[in-house]
C-alpha cells in the first residue's frame, strides 16, 4: 500500500516537471515607466519637434499603429490650395505633408539608434479655433505590435482628483530629450484659457516637468499609465506650470469626429479604405472659423499668440 502511494506521488511530481518545462516562459511584466518609453515617440513635422502617443489596433490580419498629438505641432505641414470640381465649384482643398516618428533605441544602458517611420495625418483640430488635437496614422503596416498601445481612461466624463500622482513621457527639448520621463501631481482643474475669437478651452493643471518639444506627449497616471490628457501648453519661465488637453476633451472630440476607435479598443475599427476617406478636418470651415469661400484659400492666420491675453503664458512650440 505504501509503495502504491510513493508511486502515485513520484508519478504526478514527474508529470508537473514535465508540463512545467513544455510551458513557454513567461516574461516579467514591465514597469509603468517602461511601458511609457514603449508607446512614446518624437514627432517630427519639419521644422518643428513635439511628442506623441502610440495606439496600436488590428484590422484585418495586420496591425495598424496610430499616434496622438497636438495640433499645433503639425501646424506647418498644412497647406491650403483652390481646386475647380466637376461642376465648375471653387473649393479649397486642405492638406498635410507627411510628418515623421522617431522612436530611439536603448540597449544594456545606451543608446543604439533610432527608428524612423512616415505618417499620414488622418483627423486635425486647429488650435486657435479648435481642439489642438491631431492623429495620425503610420504608413508602415505591421509597424508595432498590438501591445504597443496606450491604454486611455474610459470614463468620459473623467476628473482626475487633485494631488494624484502622474507621468508625463515626452520629447523635452525634442529629439535630443525623446522619451524623457518625469513625475508630478494634479494641481487644479477646470482652468479657462482663452484662444483665439471667442475660443475658449478647458485645461488641468499638472506640476510635470516639461520643455518646449513636450507638446503632445502624453500625461499618465502614475500608479497604472493610463492616458488621462495631453500636455500642450505651459509657462515657459516657470517649471512644474502646464496644462493638459483632459481626458474629457479628447474622448468628446474623438466622438464628434468619429474616430472613437482610436481611443476605445472595443469599438468597431473601420477598414483602411473607410480610414482614407475621413476628412482631415471640419469640410468648409478654415481654422479661422470663417466659411472656406470668405478665406477666399488663404493660409490661417498666425496661432497662439497668448501675450496679448496672458502675457506669462508661452506655448512649448515656442522657442
Amino acid at each position: 500500500m505504501k509503495f502504491r502511494v510513493l508511486l502515485a506521488l513520484l508519478l504526478a511530481l514527474c508529470i508537473g516537471v514535465a508540463a512545467s518545462a513544455s510551458e513557454p516562459k513567461v516574461e516579467p511584466k514591465a514597469s509603468v515607466p517602461d511601458y511609457l518609453q514603449q508607446i512614446s515617440v518624437t514627432i517630427k513635422s519639419g521644422d518643428i519637434q513635439g511628442s506623441g502617443t502610440l495606439v496600436t489596433r488590428k484590422i484585418g490580419d495586420d496591425t495598424v499603429t496610430f499616434v496622438w498629438t497636438a495640433g499645433h505641432v503639425v501646424d506647418d505641414l498644412r497647406t491650403v490650395r483652390k481646386v475647380i470640381t466637376a461642376d465648375g465649384q471653387t473649393r479649397v482643398l486642405v492638406e498635410f505633408r507627411d510628418p515623421q516618428i522617431v522612436q530611439e533605441l536603448h540597449q544594456n544602458g545606451r543608446r543604439v539608434g533610432e527608428t524612423k517611420l512616415d505618417c499620414k495625418v488622418i483627423k486635425y483640430s486647429d488650435a486657435d479655433y479648435g481642439e489642438d488635437l491631431v492623429v495620425l496614422m503610420v504608413r508602415r503596416i505591421n509597424a508595432y505590435p498590438i501591445a504597443t498601445c496606450a491604454k486611455f481612461h474610459k470614463d468620459i466624463n473623467y476628473i482626475p482628483p487633485i494631488g494624484v500622482d502622474l507621468s508625463h513621457c515626452g520629447s523635452l527639448l525634442g529629439q535630443f530629450g525623446a522619451n524623457s520621463y518625469t513625475t508630478g501631481v494634479l494641481s487644479q482643474t477646470g482652468r479657462m484659457l482663452d484662444m483665439k475669437g471667442a475660443n475658449v478651452k478647458v485645461f488641468d493643471q499638472v506640476t510635470a516637468v516639461a520643455f518646449p518639444g513636450s507638446s503632445g506627449g502624453g500625461m499618465y497616471l502614475k500608479d497604472d499609465g493610463v492616458y488621462i490628457g495631453m500636455l500642450t501648453q505651459g509657462v515657459q519661465r516657470l517649471q512644474g506650470f502646464n496644462f493638459i488637453v483632459p481626458i474629457r476633451r479628447i474622448h468628446q472630440w474623438a466622438t464628434d469626429a468619429k474616430i472613437g476607435w482610436a481611443i476605445d479598443p472595443a469599438l468597431p475599427m473601420p477598414s483602411m479604405s473607410e480610414i482614407e476617406k475621413i476628412p482631415v478636418e471640419d469640410q468648409g470651415v478654415m481654422p479661422s472659423g470663417l466659411p472656406a469661400s470668405d478665406r477666399g484659400g488663404e493660409p490661417p492666420p498666425a496661432r497662439f499668440d497668448f501675450d496679448s491675453v496672458r502675457n506669462w503664458v508661452d506655448l512649448f512650440l515656442k522657442k
